[in-house]
């Protein structure tokens, strides 16, 4: 298939990417959440790469701000005719944790926690080690959501596994069904609590974080209603994730941005799933560590001496 540019990815998606700025940034503002007023006539918003903008309360009408019930009506929705996909590259890590950096950033974790994690991974004795990034799986079948009692984490239409911290009771269950590790529970206040008061939630971004409630990698669903890659994707700086959308048969590269088939490409490299014989579904695939691009860093023990 013709590699096409991101920019390509970006219109496959239905959604247009605004030029810019604040001047008549409608854009912009839609994709913010409202914050404690600043002083004079300024406010200040939280946009969906989570960084705080301050904008003239001018260029605000009541509409561009989405209530909360509204979020959470639209973050269960997801984006219509999408099937999101990703595609992780295990000869292309050597563990730079950019993806890691950037998500806990994005989604208001303390140091401790991870949304994705780099795993050191070796199959056998003697077969050499590799990293491997390990995100929530996003399952078409997925176990989190069936032993939930308040209907707080559910799958959307459009593949994506989300939780709802409005709904969330910390009781855990979710933790103990997931065979992936792949969720977090917050012991502590967040992150940069002060920062987020007055935000209202935004369920795709689960932001802000709340104390009691569980948290997990979102494939940066915000960002998606905004025709953006998700935070690790475009975080990475070796190439190692490709995201996009399965209907559509083309995932794009975070680092060349590269688009391509998404069939093609796990057929050709062998790509598998973690636990397949689980019956999860998973929709992250990954493509085996052969022809690695970096020499492994790691430690490696030496069983013979």
């Amino acid at each position: 298939m013709e590699n096409k540019s991101r920019r390509s990815f970006v219109k496959k998606l239905g959604v247009s990417v605004g030029a810019a700025g604040l001047v008549g940034g409608s854009s912009l503002l839609s994709s913010c959440n409202q914050v404690e007023t600043a002083s004079g006539d300024t406010i200040k918003l939280l946009t969906s790469s989570g960084e705080l903008v301050e904008v003239s309360k001018a260029q605000l009408k009541p509409a561009d701000m989405p209530s909360l019930s509204e979020n959470q009506k639209r973050g269960r929705q997801g984006l219509p005719n999408r099937k999101f996909v990703m595609v992780i590259d295990l000869s292309k890590c050597r563990n730079a944790r950019e993806c890691m950096k950037g998500c806990q950033n994005h989604h208001q974790l303390r140091p401790e926690q991870h949304h994705i994690n780099v795993l050191q991974m070796q199959d056998a004795e003697h077969t050499a080690p590799y990293y491997m990034p390990k995100p929530c799986q996003h399952c078409d079948n997925p176990p989190c959501t069936k032993v939930c009692p308040v209907n707080a984490t559910f799958k959307r239409e459009d593949g994506i596994v989300l939780i709802d911290n409005e709904r969330c009771i910390g009781c855990r269950f979710c933790i103990a069904a997931c065979p992936y590790s792949a969720r977090v529970f917050n012991w502590f206040e967040p992150r940069d609590a002060e920062k987020y008061e007055g935000v209202t939630y935004n369920i795709e971004a689960n932001v802000p974080q709340k104390k009691g409630t569980i948290s997990k990698c979102l494939f940066s669903a915000d960002r998606l209603r905004d025709g953006k890659l998700p935070t690790c994707v475009s975080s990475c700086p070796n190439g190692v994730y490709w995201f996009g959308d399965q209907n559509e048969d083309a995932v794009t590269n975070g680092t060349t941005h590269e688009t391509t088939s998404f069939s093609k490409l796990i057929k050709d490299n062998a790509a598998y799933t973690l636990m397949e014989e689980l019956g999860t579904k998973p929709r992250v695939y990954y493509l085996p560590p052969k022809d690695r691009a970096f020499p492994f860093q790691g430690e490696i023990e030496d069983h013979h001496s």
